[in-house]
């Protein structure tokens, strides 16, 4: 047990460079360091700018609790507390230094976290545990299995047992991918002709960096809509339910993006028959890590589906991405296991499985159904 251990809410400074930075710093660097530690690399570690430009976004609030040993952070938890929808939930993400793993900061910093949700009248908590893949080979024997759709964290793991230990059940899996950039230019052609001849001239790509083109502004609200008004296994990266676009809260979630120093790669394609919209790609560049991309949404709508549009427009998409930020050199992507359609396409791409991450659920007696 580590002794001593002392829980305190994080301050945020005003810049990385201003006096009272150096607490935001190091539980910026507990991240890191962790992250190195799962995944052997720290491409999924915020810089400390990133994070500090994401504490700004007014769809959510973040407040960060650290654990202190003898004055040094040697654990962090980041609590996102939803502004717009989803106001039960909250969302954590547990960092404990390795070194200090094991020893009860990460039970004690979960029991302050859960505190501080349930005094803001968050009941549902939501929690990740990461597992590369190497470590999914090693457990194979010893599975657990969510409790809805496929795939499986490994039981032994220590993150498993510690969520287990909590009282967290876990919900769903997430199978994490990677892909090296730039992609190669004859897969490229030859994926472009396949994806081309199963579509048989019957659409049309558009694509737009940022901000989307006002005439397909209404259009991509309706996507994004029906991407978040299901969980729907064909979609990367489900927007959470909750939440409804229209033109006007699309321009506003641009220019909160925008501002973070974020930039967004988008390829959207027209049913020339219809003259609408029928899917769309995304890919998230960060603001100070060029090199590192993410994959945000795909969505196909069900009527289009059995074209190959899914490979046509991620194709060109990354295409763009590659045209317009050249130092990207890696992009990631989440999918739930079930979804065969784009697991096929990103396989197709060159993703290969990094390995897999468990979402955990917990909920909380309410501070009024505990106080009757």
């Amino acid at each position: 047990m580590a002794k001593d251990v002392r829980i305190e809410q994080l301050w945020i400074p005003d810049s990385l460079d201003a006096p009272d930075a150096a607490d935001f710093l190091a539980a910026v660097e507990v991240g890191r360091k962790v992250r190195m530690q799962t995944w052997g690399s720290d491409d999924l570690a915020y810089t400390p700018l990133e994070k500090l430009l994401e504490l700004a976004d007014p769809y959510e609030r973040q407040v960060i609790l650290v654990a202190k040993v003898d004055g040094e952070i040697v654990g962090a938890v980041d609590i996102a507390l939803p502004l717009t929808d989803n106001l039960d939930l909250a969302e954590f993400t547990l960092d404990i230094l390795p070194e200090f793993q094991r020893q009860g900061v990460g039970r004690q910093l979960l029991q302050a976290a859960e505190h501080l949700a349930r005094s803001e009248g968050r009941t549902l908590i939501l929690v990740d545990t990461n597992h590369p893949g190497a470590s999914l080979h090693e457990f194979e024997k010893a599975q657990l299995v969510p409790g809805s759709g496929q795939g499986f964290v490994p039981l032994e793991s220590r993150e498993v047992e510690f969520a287990r230990k909590t009282g967290y059940t876990l919900q769903h899996i997430e199978q994490f991918s990677s892909c090296a950039l730039p992609l190669d230019t004859k897969l490229v052609a030859d994926l472009q002709a396949e994806a081309e001849e199963a579509n048989n001239g019957r659409y049309r790509l558009h694509h737009w960096t940022d901000r989307c083109p006002d005439e397909w502004l209404e259009a991509v609200a309706v996507l994004e809509n029906l991407a978040g008004a299901a969980v729907d296994p064909s979609l990367e990266t489900p927007i959470e339910q909750g939440m409804v676009f229209d033109g006007g809260i699309l321009r506003e979630a641009e220019e909160v993006t925008i501002a973070q120093g974020r930039r967004t790669v988008v390829t959207a394609v027209e049913h020339l028959a219809s003259g609408s919209l029928v899917g769309l790609t995304t890919i998230s560049v960060l603001a100070h890590r060029p090199d590192v991309v993410f994959q945000d949404d795909t969505l196909v709508l069900q009527e289009h589906r059995g074209n190959k549009l899914g490979l046509l427009i991620k194709v060109a998409n990354m295409e763009r991405l590659t045209e317009q930020f050249p130092d990207a050199r890696v992009i990631y992507t989440w999918n739930a296991p079930e979804n065969r359609y784009l697991l096929t396409v990103n396989q197709q791409l060159g993703f290969t499985t990094a390995g897999v991450t468990g979402i955990w659920q917990k909920e909380l007696p309410s501070l009024k159904a505990s106080v009757s």
